[in-house]
């Protein structure tokens, strides 16, 4: 919501992650087109969503700001910059550059710097005028990769946006005036004052970091902990940090939590689980392996299995999701049985971390569709449809709400779904040989276990077969009989069963066939599409 650069002919910037200052809000989002009004009404719907429990996360960047200047190239300016001997040229190789005015136009008299003197307007250049200095900008053109070598970020502008030097050090003796006003990091301590003054003014609760993994990762960890001391110093105990890291496991690991890279430190809180969001769509829809999912729980037990001592740990540091704003496709696109979406939500809620739904999911928007029923502009900007300003927009009764409403008010009150261990359990459909399932819709099946609750979760991703049979159950707590309720079905299936006892059990797996004595199982009854949460009576 920060106030974004303008420049002339740019039709589509209103992405928010091109801020030209970084301290005020774009006027664009008051309702008179003026920003005492935006400051206004942010500050009224941050106290109403408090007034209803509700918490407010502030979407931001730290790795660049908008297009404030362009590069000199051959006597001229281009804004977008591409030369690969640059990009990688050694420090001080780096282009000149011209910073814009208020219309977007390069000034020659502000190359580099600015003349002894110069008045600016708001539309200048950068705010705040702390960040005005060339050398806290990479200026090394357009970025070659979006994947970051092993330990290390991206480096290069985010298509015409200007990347911040993040990790800037005011090091050499010529610099002591710029340590004593920021100390030995001086891009960080800016961004670190400016996102604190936010929080302040607008009694924010957390921040959502864009393009986090394009930042040093050491860095980064510095900004979640200042950012979690200036919380505490205001009384804010549980301000909440996660990053958006595109990529794999191992480069997750680089920078969330315990693995920040300073030993004793804990940096941002979680990231974004794309990992995850990567494959259970697919699966929900019968187009992906089921036993992907196993796979990907078993790869983070691995990466980071000198951090964490279980799953449930490992929930605290990834926000999970379906689908976002960046995707050119709903996870409910035209055509999704309501069923499918539904099955892939009680997984969401039901597995390790935080779950995050995507605005206009609980109303069932699939994205804006031509005729035929493909995505118009097949784009992020497809999945960006309005909601607001129609008739009977926001409907409280319609079957995507309710479901929605069931899955959170369970989640909240069966604390196994948020902390416990997660077990994927193995399935018979004869009572006595157990295997996990595999293959494109297959059944998903684990349980969640938080001291002496096992709360159970089956999901059958067939769109045409019925699933009877039993689910493994975990056999010490079930040593006393026992009985679980369907707390949730996407289908509406209620009903209890009793854990049964199964003298001896063959077990089928890749490392061979195993008979094993005394199981306890669960008999469960699945129609196509249907996803049930048993809790134990």
């Amino acid at each position: 919501v920060l106030k974004n650069a303008r420049p002339e002919g740019w039709k589509y910037n209103y992405h928010g992650y091109g801020a030209q200052d970084f301290l005020n809000l774009d006027e664009r989002f008051g309702t008179d087109g003026t920003r005492a009004t935006a400051e206004l009404e942010l500050t009224e719907l941050v106290e109403q969503a408090h007034a209803r429990g509700i918490r407010v996360i502030l979407d931001i960047v730290l790795n660049h700001a908008a297009r404030v200047f362009d590069y000199v190239r051959d006597g001229g300016s281009v804004s977008v910059f591409t030369d690969e001997s640059v990009l990688n040229a050694p420090l001080g190789a780096e282009p000149h550059v011209r910073w814009l005015n208020g219309y977007g136009q390069p000034r020659a008299d502000w190359e580099d710097t600015f003349p002894p003197g110069q008045t600016f307007s708001g539309d200048d250049a950068v705010y705040p005028e702390d960040l005005r200095r060339y050398t806290f900008f990479r200026r090394r053109g357009k970025l070659a990769s979006h994947t970051p070598p092993p330990g290390s970020f991206v480096i290069g502008d985010f298509e015409d946006m200007r990347q911040l030097v993040f990790e800037y050090t005011a090091d050499s003796p010529d610099q002591a005036d710029l340590r004593r006003r920021y100390g030995p990091t001086p891009v960080l301590s800016i961004l670190v004052r400016i996102h604190s003054y936010l929080i302040a003014r607008y009694d924010l609760d957390g921040l959502r970091i864009d393009t986090a993994k394009y930042v040093s990762p050491v860095l980064l960890e510095r900004f979640g902990n200042a950012i979690r001391e200036y919380g505490h110093s205001i009384g804010k105990h549980n301000l909440f940090t996660f990053g958006e890291i595109a990529d794999s496991e191992e480069t997750i690991a680089a920078f969330v939590g315990r693995n920040g890279g300073e030993p004793g430190s804990f940096g941002i809180d979680a990231a974004l689980d794309f990992p995850l969001a990567g494959v259970l769509g697919g699966i929900a829809k019968g187009l992906s392996p089921v036993e992907d999912l196993r796979g990907i729980f078993q790869q983070r037990k691995d990466v980071e299995r000198e951090l964490l001592s279980s799953h449930g740990e490992a929930g605290r540091f990834f926000v999970t999701f379906l689908d976002n704003h960046d995707r050119g496709e709903r996870f409910q696109y035209p055509g999704a049985p309501p069923e499918q979406v539904t099955l892939g939500l009680a997984c969401l809620f039901c597995l390790p971390g935080i779950p995050a739904v995507y605005y206009g999911t609980e109303q069932s928007l699939q994205g804006t569709v031509d005729a035929s029923g493909k995505n118009t502009l097949g784009s992020p900007e497809s999945v960006r449809e309005a909601l607001w300003g129609k008739p009977g927009a926001f409907d409280r009764q319609s079957s995507m709400f309710t479901a929605l409403q069931a899955l959170t008010a369970l989640r909240a009150s069966a604390e196994a779904l948020r902390y416990g261990r997660l077990y994927f359990r193995e399935l018979s459909g004869n009572g006595q040989d157990f295997g996990h399932s595999s293959g494109w819709g297959g059944v998903v099946a684990f349980s969640r276990i938080l001291g002496e609750q096992e709360v159970t979760v089956v999901a059958n991703c067939s769109t045409s077969t019925s699933f009877r049979g039993f689910v493994l159950q975990d056999p010490d707590l079930n040593a006393r009989p026992r009985r679980l309720t369907i707390a949730y079905s996407n289908l509406g299936s209620t009903g209890a069963q009793d854990v049964q006892r199964i003298p001896t059990a063959t077990f089928y797996a890749e490392t061979g066939v195993t008979v094993a004595a005394d199981v306890a199982a669960l008999p469960v009854s699945l129609a196509p599409m249907e996803a049930q949460i048993l809790i134990p009576q």
